[in-house]
């Protein structure tokens, strides 16, 4: 938690991000009874969102799942699958929590600020804040706020489907993320970068190369 109270002043919470012509998705997986992790990272041409390349590691779990840690479980596989990725990406989508965080520096910060990648959190589940009711049409957002701060956003992917938890994760602003977040999705309530990571990261559709391009 310390640690996460330095890092955190290293998050920017504004634009710094080029042309986007490549994004990434990254998931983890666990294997043998959550003592192994996998992590993948899928690289998607942008707009086309068309799988380009991948990188997949595994390695053992030395840290246990602590709600708001979850960077310290996770994190070093991810760098490792990073470092497996041939072509470097110009946006990454997280499928975790960015500053939507009790200490404002959840996974998808913590990689952002490691790798110095422009990062964006988009996550399934609420982990902190409140917000008001979000209207069912696709493309509808409310604030996600906590302790009178505006932490995220909750978005409408799909019409009167679950929304997902968008907030800042490094060197990309709440507005700017939003714009990438809906034009990830397609026809599901997930971006294509996390349907694809998670695909790699449970062993599907990959080959047995742990990198590879299409």
């Amino acid at each position: 938690m310390a640690l996460q109270n330095e890092l955190r002043e290293r998050v920017v919470r504004v634009d710094r991000l080029g042309e986007v012509r490549r994004v990434a998705g990254i998931d983890v997986g666990f294997e043998d009874d959550q003592r192994a992790a996998r992590a993948a990272v899928a690289l998607l041409t942008f707009p086309g969102l068309e799988l380009e390349a991948y990188g997949i590691a595994r390695q053992p779990v030395h840290f246990p799942y602590v709600p708001g840690l979850l960077s310290f479980r996770e994190a070093p596989v991810v760098l490792k699958a990073f470092e497996r990725l041939r072509i470097a990406p110009d946006l990454i989508l997280y499928d975790g929590q960015g500053i939507a965080h009790p200490r404002r520096f959840g996974i998808a910060s913590h990689v952002g600020v490691l790798l110095d990648f422009p990062v964006i959190g988009v996550a399934k589940s609420r982990l902190v804040g409140e917000h008001a009711r979000l209207p069912a049409a696709k493309g509808r957002w409310v604030p996600l706020t906590d302790a009178g701060e505006t932490i995220g956003a909750v978005l409408r992917t799909r019409a009167a489907v679950k929304p997902v938890y968008v907030s800042v994760g490094h060197r990309v602003s709440l507005e700017t993320a939003l714009r990438y977040v809906l034009a990830c999705c397609t026809r599901y309530r997930l971006p294509e970068t996390t349907r694809w990571a998670d695909r790699l990261a449970s062993g599907q559709g990959a080959t047995q190369s742990e990198s590879g391009r299409r």
